[in-house]
């Protein structure tokens, strides 16, 4: 990746937080690469050949009245990724029982201390909806379970499941960088067993789970619903996050539909995370 050309935005944010976070997920989704934090706001960076001069059209928060955002871009050399998220990447602690970090960082003294190195990957927990999908795992019972993680990013949310007792773990992405990146993660963390695929919802026919973990964005998880509860067992659990509180109503009809019940909801500066059962 050395002779890559970056196309790098600089945004400034208004209120900084939540808009930030808010920002920086829905630039992931749109395929921004890496992201560093300023004090006004964030510097992300996406590679040339994946710009387009209509790669914001799809950024909800940039037309949110709740927000307001400028921004810059300029085309620039390529930068040395891992020292810049080495300088911002601070571990943190989930429920006193979580704790995720870097390979550079001291262990932590909890049950599950998970060693990410997310590199341009989604996924460390810092952001809310990882965050709170975190918290749902470590409330529910995954012993014997077979589970997938749907848009696994980094696999944090794959290898947490495993180290709580779940034999059988797959993980997916699409993005053929968070499909390297999670393989690394699982042999990290020693949860070797955990298959990881490139690819999408298509890779799901004849599967069946016993829970099912999707963190993605809204439009991607209402195309794909019928496809997750089609893979589901009977008294199974199906994790969801990616959205806006704002989208709780769309999403929670379109699981009724299916045959869903709404049994937790999760909120975390405007962002949610939903668990369902059949």
């Amino acid at each position: 990746m050395a002779d890559s050309i970056y196309i790098g935005y600089t945004f400034k944010v208004e209120p900084v937080q939540p808009g930030t976070e808010i920002l920086i997920a829905e630039l992931g989704y749109a395929g921004f690469e890496s992201f560093v934090e300023t004090p006004d706001g964030v510097i992300a960076y996406i590679q040339e050949g994946g710009h387009s001069e209509s790669i914001l059209e799809s950024i909800y928060i940039l037309s949110s009245e709740e927000f307001k955002i400028t921004f810059t871009f300029e085309t620039i050399a390529q930068t040395n990724w891992n020292a810049e998220w080495e300088k911002n990447f601070n571990p943190i602690v989930v429920g006193d029982q979580c704790a995720i970090r870097a390979p550079f960082h001291e262990p932590f003294e909890v049950k599950y201390d998970i060693i990410i190195e997310p590199k341009m990957s989604f996924g460390t927990g810092h952001h809310e909806t990882t965050h709170m999908m975190i918290e749902h795992i470590l409330a529910s019972d995954f012993t014997n379970k077979s589970v997938l993680d749907m848009g696994c990013g980094t696999g944090i949310l794959a290898i947490l499941a495993m180290k709580k007792g779940a034999p059988k773990v797959e993980a997916i992405d699409i993005d053929n960088w968070c499909y390297l990146n999670s393989l690394e993660n699982i042999s990290r963390n020693d949860c070797n067993q955990i298959i990881v695929l490139e690819g999408d919802a298509s890779l799901l026919e004849g599967k069946q789970y016993d829970v099912i973990i999707a963190n993605i964005n809204r439009n991607i998880l209402l195309n794909d619903l019928s496809t997750y509860v089609a893979c589901l067992n009977k008294n199974s659990s199906l994790f969801l996050s990616g959205f806006y509180n704002s989208d709780c109503a769309l999403i929670e009809a379109s699981c009724q539909k299916l045959g869903l019940k709404l049994e937790t909801k999760r909120t975390r500066n405007n962002w949610v995370a939903l668990k369902f059962v059949n």
